[in-house]
């Protein structure tokens, strides 16, 4: 990424105080708080798998890719040159090169296929895979998302699974049947609903010839990857809203001819993955479980692209803060380097300690789905709500503490502002992820019992903990919801802290369970800056 050798004396000045660039670092091996949370999660065996990956996402190779990637977008091809149509996407290498690494390293398949710890392996891997590109994230979790779902029709089930299992990635434009691995998109969202997918105006008809075949008609304003081998998605069946299967390509080998990409979304960020507007014109696809069950079928994925939400935006919050780490460390200001003033260093520690909870929340998150426990039904849309929300202004206090510099869109910080806020949009916006969690907590007496026994039992190791768990009311109105939302997020995450004895423990509870002012760095409390500071640093500040 960086350039060989550039010339730092020049006729009118001397380049200094610059950091030198923030590359072929391991980013697993150096992060202590992904390190300690993989271990606390059940994910120890994985460390070496993860120290190869981490090394090679933080390379200068891959960190170019990332950067390329985004500088290069996708390009929409409805018709070839003869007038044919084919709507293909065109991607640079080295979006296909990123794709490679993250599936191949078992992003999609390693929490299905019997591997212990699965999950915790596979968000590990996401953490670590996005930091040099976010947007390739996007078709990848979907991927290993859909898994559940496909896993409700047996003959689909049989199909595809295998090859996600596969873990392999094949950027041909070919029948699936003929292709290495896969990847499955999703297509829910319409103009007129928006997130009230029952607001659909799609319609399905059972065909004569093939059972479990339907022909769809209508369109979908956002149809995420639209390269993808196959993409679930929601239509009006005779029986009412249902899940199907769009394949890209038919069982005879032949395109499926219904399904037209119209555009390209042009994006604030996510920039290397295209995300486009389809119609569908009798495009055939296979039911997914009973007519009318579309919602309880297609909530299997959500429940599990919102697992990846949480730790998609942890993993941009670390990327952010040891960018602002690397920078402090190297630079200098008024005969001091930053990093050593306080006022900085207050900011600097603040940011570590929100970066650290949402690392550690979001791999507990992935423990429970390893265990298939109840917990995951109320604590993830909890986490999808308040780490998603964190991130942006965590990127926007690590891009201050660069000045100008860190404005400039020729660093990594301009990328990471803009992919920022759409984990936070996706799968569910603000109010949609609080509403939802009053439902569950209406209806879902399991996940109550998990939730409240999970916070229970880290009772008794802080009086702050204890005292704001009192004062949490579970029986808010929708007008409060998301204030309920934040008051357990922030109790889960100490509660995290604190059962594994992480050592920012006391400081999350004297910095987020106490008053204080509203701004990073914004406090008077006494803690260990520079404690915290040295544990999150990525590597040895030379």
């Amino acid at each position: 990424m960086s350039s060989l050798r550039p010339i730092a004396d020049l006729d009118t000045h001397e380049v200094i105080n610059q950091p030198p660039p923030f590359e072929d670092v391991d980013l697993f091996a150096t992060d202590r708080a992904l390190v300690d949370a993989v271990a606390k999660a059940g994910g120890a065996p994985h460390a070496g798998r993860l120290g190869d990956i981490g090394r090679r996402a933080g390379s200068a190779e891959v960190i170019g890719w990332g950067v390329d990637a985004n500088r290069n977008p996708p390009e929409l091809d409805t018709h070839d040159r003869w007038g044919r149509r084919i709507d293909e996407v065109r991607f640079h290498p080295a979006y296909h090169r990123l794709m490679a690494l993250g599936l191949e390293a078992g992003f999609a398949s390693v929490a299905w296929n019997g591997t212990r710890a699965g999950h915790v392996a596979h968000a590990a891997t996401l953490f670590l895979t996005g930091q040099p590109d976010a947007g390739t994230s996007c078709p990848m979790t979907m991927t290993y998302a859909a898994v559940p779902a496909l896993s409700v029709e047996p003959v689909v089930r049989d199909e595809w699974v295998p090859r996600v299992l596969a873990g392999r990635y094949d950027s041909a434009v070919r029948p699936a049947a003929e292709k290495a691995g896969v990847t499955i998109g999703m297509a829910m969202t319409e103009k007129q609903g928006g997130s009230d997918v029952r607001a659909n105006a799609t319609r399905a008809e059972p065909t004569a010839d093939a059972a479990g075949w339907y022909r769809l008609t209508g369109h979908k304003w956002f149809c995420s990857a639209p390269m993808c081998d196959a993409f679930l998605t929601l239509a009006y069946a005779p029986g009412g809203l249902t899940c199907f299967l769009l394949p890209r390509w038919l069982p005879d080998g032949a395109r499926n001819a219904g399904f037209r990409v119209v555009r390209l979304k042009d994006k604030l960020g996510d920039r290397s993955n295209a995300s486009s507007e389809v119609e569908y014109h009798g495009a055939l696809a296979q039911r997914i479980g009973g007519e009318g069950r579309g919602v309880a079928t297609i909530i299997r994925m959500v429940q599990h692209t919102r697992l990846d939400c949480v730790v998609g935006s942890a993993g941009q919050m670390r990327a952010a803060l040891a960018q602002a780490l690397w920078h402090s460390a190297h630079r200098s200001a008024f005969q001091k380097r930053l990093v050593d003033q306080p006022a900085m260093a207050a900011v600097l520690a603040d940011l570590a300690v929100e970066s650290e909870a949402a690392t550690a929340l979001s791999l507990r998150i992935a423990q429970a789905f390893d265990a298939d426990d109840p917990l995951t039904r109320l604590l993830t849309p909890i986490a999808k709500y308040w780490v998603c929300k964190r991130a942006p202004g965590l990127v926007t206090e690590a891009m201050e503490c660069h000045g100008g510099a860190g404005y400039i869109e020729a660093g990594p910080m301009p990328r990471l502002f803009r992919q920022s806020p759409l984990n936070a949009i996706w799968e569910g916006s603000g109010n949609v992820i609080a509403l939802d969690l009053l439902r569950g907590l209406a209806r879902e007496p399991e996940g109550v019992a998990a939730l409240r026994g999970f916070l229970d039992a880290a009772r008794g190791q802080d009086r702050r903990y204890d005292a704001w768990l009192d004062a949490i009311d579970f029986s808010a109105g929708e007008a409060g919801a998301r204030l309920l939302v934040e008051r357990i997020a922030l109790a889960a995450q100490a509660a995290v802290l604190l059962a594994w004895n992480n050592p920012l423990a006391e400081a999350f509870c004297t910095l987020r369970l106490a008053p204080r002012g509203s701004g990073y760095g914004a406090f008077d409390a006494v803690v260990d800056a520079r404690g915290i500071i040295d544990r999150a640093m990525p590597l040895i500040a030379r």
